[in-house]
């Protein structure tokens, strides 16, 4: 059983598919229908149920414990560091010293694997959407914080519409990060649009590194994490047609 915006879901219904265990995904009610379908086509039950991603989530964990099912929760399976990690050492083995900019809680073990064979790999930053603060509220506390009434997630990156920080994931990406930022709606549309131009479809999350990335000169080589390309036709073309 787990809860997802979309991606995550399919990557469950991906490995369960292939691995003869049944899988359980619940999205919000106003998942994108692309990812949606991407998760249907791979075998997986699907439920939409609440607002957004964390009644969603709330409502797989009752589900799951209902069952007596297993709940993988996306940041929340240590495991899964294990293998941002990997791509950490990856990247080393292609390039020498890079300097990562990206947006996930994937970051940290990236930047642990990158410090640990290049010691000028030194400067991370994570990226939030403008309309979506918890994660820099999370990085001034240290800690993961309750959300508020006004504390929403209205943005169009879906994929990093949660409220509700997870705690392994703060924790791993805390100690590592030196800047918490925020990127506005525009400025991730027009990130959208300059990978499109190099002939890249991306969705809103994939678009929040290079839109830190646009706003100053950062040190070469620099390595942007592109994850998701899942996103409505109509979304993306409105997207792409609109004046910058």
């Amino acid at each position: 059983m787990t809860a997802s915006t979309g991606n995550h879901g399919a990557a469950t219904a991906w490995a369960a598919k292939r691995t003869g265990v049944r899988a359980v995904v619940f999205v919000p009610q106003q998942a994108s229908a692309a990812k949606v379908a991407l998760i249907q086509t791979q075998g997986a039950e699907l439920y939409r149920v609440g607002a957004d991603m964390d009644e969603a989530k709330a409502a797989a964990r009752a589900y799951a414990a209902e069952h007596d099912a297993f709940f993988f929760e996306d940041g929340a399976e240590p495991a899964q560091f294990d293998g941002y990690e990997a791509i950490g050492h990856e990247l080393l083995d292609e390039l020498p010293e890079p300097a990562p900019s990206s947006c996930r809680s994937g970051t940290a073990r990236w930047r642990s694997a990158c410090c640990g064979r290049s010691p000028s790999a030194h400067r991370l930053r994570s990226a939030s959407p403008s309309r979506r603060r918890r994660r820099p509220r999370c990085g001034r506390a240290g800690r993961p914080v309750s959300p508020t009434d006004s504390d929403r997630c209205s943005t169009f990156a879906d994929g990093l519409a949660v409220r509700v920080a997870i705690p392994l994931a703060v924790a791993e990406l805390n100690p590592l990060v030196q800047q918490f930022e925020l990127v506005s709606e525009a400025e991730l549309e027009d990130a959208m649009r300059a990978y499109a131009e190099a002939g890249i479809r991306v969705e809103g999350a994939a678009a929040a590194p290079l839109a830190l990335a646009r706003r100053e000169w950062l040190p070469r080589p620099l390595v942007l994490i592109v994850t998701g390309r899942n996103v409505d036709d109509a979304l993306y073309n409105r997207i792409l047609t609109s004046e910058p």
